[in-house]
């Protein structure tokens, strides 16, 4: 079930990534921030249950930086 979430939110990710670098308009780039953030929400669980306590609260960091950014950038804009 983790895999599948990881890979969803990965290509909605890489699809909204690629649809800034490609048209040059990066109004999405907060739903892209979230997503980012969702999947490294997703591999940090994984990382726990495979016991490497110390990556599962980097990625955990991570997503919660991320999730700050893009909710800071949704009521900014």
């Amino acid at each position: 079930m983790l895999k599948i979430l990881r890979f969803v939110f990965t290509v909605i990710t890489f699809l909204f990534a690629s649809y800034g670098v490609v048209t040059k308009d990066f109004k999405f780039g907060d739903i892209m921030l979230l997503f980012l953030g969702l999947s490294m929400l997703v591999m940090g669980v994984e990382e726990f249950q495979k016991g490497h306590k110390g990556m599962a609260w980097l990625l955990i960091a991570v997503f919660l930086f991320s999730l700050f950014v893009s909710v800071e950038g949704f009521l900014l804009s």
